[in-house]
């Protein structure tokens, strides 16, 4: 089906009936992109992606709080589930929304797949309890091979890791883009089987909304996925760089001329998209989707092999910052499993490659004795399976 350019334009006008051989749509009505991701009716907004914004919000304390070695496993335990009051806001610590539960929780990957969910959320669970028994204890000792402690960027900032070089704080953080914000965008949010859901399409068809809500509740599952991204940034000029999710690796990726534009082409198909379901017509909505799952996967890919590359230039001299590098990089390796690979229901990596992987990493002292040919080789393999080269992602 031939992508519509997209272009600004009245909100009154912007949905027509078409014929058959309209250019977004063999059926249904044609579709035009708003200019901002603006949608209303009755003169009020369609748009609610609250919850996802709670999650960004407790996620970013939560990682902050990873980082201070006078929190107990408690308190930490108690933020990724929102078990007590440990976030700096009432409306935080009174929301009924949490990290953990939606951590591994798609519908497509884990619904019927709790097993491999369980094993995923227990990964997060022993790293929370790992930073507290092996790191936060050593804080102040030197870290060697083996042991963990605190090691500092020549001229830069002191790292806390693990004994084998792992900074706990970075895995979780970069983890959680894929396990969280990416597998609820790609695998969940924009799925059919969540969009089309029981009623959902004829209750679209029919413009009958949500009980109390101004929204049908498949605009409002589009709009979940648009949060995952967008929840802390302006919806209708984003900035980037809002959070240090996958917010803030979209303007990183973007900002590499090998990739600029790719925050356009998101933020593009997200409004058509939307736009779609307003006009009722499913391909141009399913075909928004499809490239939403290429570009967002494609964010992962590249930054993981960045990592896993830019970590040789200092590896062996500057153990901490390649470290620091080689953590993010094991988090986005970790994330991999989340992607989803347009028109299948299947990652870019399987969790088997995935566990490799991190196991090759982690083998024997870990980042303290990881060669650069070990990182050439599962940067390359990364690099193979998209639409990008090593070389470009590398720099």
């Amino acid at each position: 089906m031939k992508k519509i350019a997209l272009s600004l334009f009245v909100v009154g006008a912007l949905f027509t009936s078409c014929s058959s051989d309209d250019d977004n749509g063999s059926a249904g009505n044609q579709v035009v992109a708003p200019a901002t991701f603006q949608f209303e009716r009755n003169g009020s907004t369609t748009v609610d992606y609250n919850g996802q914004t709670t999650r960004i919000e407790m996620g970013g304390e939560f990682v902050s709080a990873l980082n201070d070695n006078t929190k107990t496993e408690t308190e930490l335990d108690g933020m990724f589930t929102n078990t007590g009051n440990y976030f700096s806001t009432t409306a935080l610590n009174e929301s009924t929304k949490n990290i953990r539960s939606k951590t591994a929780a798609s519908m497509d990957y884990f619904s019927a797949n709790t097993t491999e969910a369980n094993v995923i959320k227990a990964d997060f669970d022993s790293w929370i309890a790992n930073q507290v028994s092996e790191v936060f204890p050593n804080w102040e000792n030197t870290a060697t091979a083996g042991n963990a402690g605190q090691i500092q960027e020549a001229g830069g900032s002191m790292r806390y890791v693990n004994g084998k070089g792992l900074e706990y704080n970075q895995a979780i953080n970069k983890a959680l883009i894929g396990a969280l914000m990416v597998d609820q965008m790609l695998n969940n949010y924009l799925s059919t089987s969540v969009l089309d859901a029981g009623t959902n399409r004829a209750d679209n068809d029919a413009e009958i909304l949500a009980e109390g809500k101004n929204y049908t509740n498949m605009e409002h599952k589009w709009d979940e996925a648009f949060g995952y991204l967008y929840g802390t940034d302006d919806p209708l000029a984003p900035q980037l760089g809002a959070d240090n999710f996958l917010n803030k690796y979209l303007a990183r990726v973007d900002s590499d001329e090998d990739f600029t534009g790719i925050a356009q082409d998101i933020y593009d198909a997200f409004k058509l998209g939307r736009a779609a379901i307003v006009a009722k017509n499913y391909e141009v909505r399913d075909e928004q989707a499809e490239i939403i799952r290429e570009k967002i996967s494609e964010i992962i890919g590249i930054r993981a092999v960045y990592y896993l590359q830019s970590s040789k230039a200092t590896l062996g001299t500057d153990y901490a910052s390649a470290f620091h590098d080689l953590s993010e990089g094991f988090g986005f390796v970790y994330s991999l499993q989340f992607t989803r690979q347009p028109g299948t229901d299947a990652p870019y990596f399987t969790k088997a490659e995935v566990d490799a992987y991190i196991a090759e990493l982690m083998e024997g002292n870990g980042f303290w004795d990881v060669t650069s040919a070990t990182l050439d080789n599962m940067a390359s393999e990364i690099a193979a399976r998209f639409n990008f080269t090593l070389e470009q992602a590398s720099n």
